[in-house]
């Protein structure tokens, strides 16, 4: 019995010893074979660091490949903490060059972060100011070139082209609809350090950035020109509260220039008010056609020969009916009986919203499709 007892223990010894080293095996094959990619990228971000490359945006041309939004390219200052041994000294060169407080920029290069961009003071620095940078010669402070929106024409087509921001993201206008198409993707350059921060000797990686996608519109600069200058002209000598122009091809329906007062800069978005750099007037407000559509549904009558401007006559009671709205003559008591020919001298609105006569049974049909009816 007592050796029948010894037998059952060794067996649960080893049954246990071999689900132990199962288990050993199972996470092992686990680290080495599923979760490697992942513990791998943790292993290589000990050592490894990026500068970021921004990509170029992509480019908005005209119909005949005028560039109305490019891209420039800009330099940005990037700081490696760890790399800097003489924080004070580099944080008080630095703030002197920028022109910022020494305390703001100390915050900078003492950061406890692998990589520090200095913003908004060190983005899109000039080419002097970032010379005597480079003349510092500091280990830890680097230099990254990066793409900044460029509208070339300013305040041209600013609202239908919009804006982007900062970082190059869209904010505002075809910028802000296809931004996900214009933005690029980032490229860096890789190079690796230890723990502590200190380069290693290994050569460094560029990853090459990518640009977007170029986009071509349907406007025609010399039109869209044309129009901006026009608009200026009577701004400046009617001085209206909004003024706006639009020029369309009647063939297709391409809009070949649009543009509305008052219009903004935006590559300075930020002088703006809200009100100017988001109401694009010819979409954004409902205007009535009034009177100017009269001329329309007449042209359309004549054309299909349903009226005769000399021989029908309507008479303008003040006011007409129609689809259960009520339309008024801007004239008291209307002008009784007319030709229609008097009625478009006249400017009558009720004549002009029934163009058609009302002895007219069949309906108006233009190029095949009923386009107006008695009931109009």
């Amino acid at each position: 019995m007592f050796f029948k007892n010894i037998h059952t223990r060794i067996k649960i010894v080893i049954l246990i010893t071999v689900f132990l080293f199962l288990v050993i095996i199972g996470k092992v094959f686990y680290i080495q074979v599923i979760d490697y990619n992942k513990l791998n990228d943790y292993a290589t971000s000990l050592w490894s660091r990026n500068l970021p490359l921004a990509a170029n945006r992509g480019i908005i041309y005209d119909r005949n490949g005028v560039e109305l939004a490019g891209n420039i390219t800009t330099t940005s200052l990037v700081l490696i903490p760890n790399q800097i041994s003489d924080k004070e000294k580099v944080a008080r060169d630095l703030a002197e060059i920028l022109n910022v407080e020494y305390d703001e920029m100390y915050k900078h290069v003492s950061k406890k972060t692998s990589i520090e961009r200095v913003h908004p003071e060190g983005r899109n620095l000039s080419y002097e100011i970032a010379d005597k940078i480079n003349n510092l010669g500091y280990d830890g402070v680097y230099l990254v070139k990066e793409a900044k929106r460029n509208y070339p024409y300013d305040t041209l087509l600013s609202h239908t082209i919009g804006f982007v921001g900062i970082d190059n993201q869209g904010l505002s206008g075809l910028e802000l609809i296809y931004d996900d198409y214009l933005t690029g993707s980032d490229g860096s350059i890789k190079y690796f350090s230890d723990a502590k921060g200190n380069s290693l000797s290994m050569s460094q990686i560029y990853e090459q950035p990518q640009s977007g996608v170029n986009m071509t519109l349907t406007i025609n600069y010399e039109l869209q020109e044309a129009l901006e200058r026009e608009l200026d002209v009577a701004v400046s000598e009617y001085n209206p509260d909004q003024a706006l122009g639009i020029a369309m091809d009647p063939d297709t329906g391409e809009i070949l220039a649009i543009a509305s007062r008052p219009d903004f800069s935006p590559s300075n978005y930020q002088n703006y008010t809200t009100e100017e750099i988001n109401r694009n007037l010819p979409i954004w407000m409902t205007y009535e056609p009034g009177s100017t559509f009269k001329i329309i549904t007449l042209a359309a009558s004549l054309e299909e020969k349903i009226v005769d401007l000399q021989n029908d006559s309507f008479f303008d009671g003040g006011a007409v009916t129609v689809g259960g709205a009520t339309l008024h003559c801007w004239k008291a008591g209307g002008h009784g009986e007319q030709s229609y020919l008097e009625a478009v001298e006249n400017s009558c609105n009720p004549s002009c919203e029934l163009e058609i006569p009302r002895q007219a049974k069949k309906p108006l049909k233009i190029k095949g499709k009923t386009k107006f009816h008695q009931s109009l």
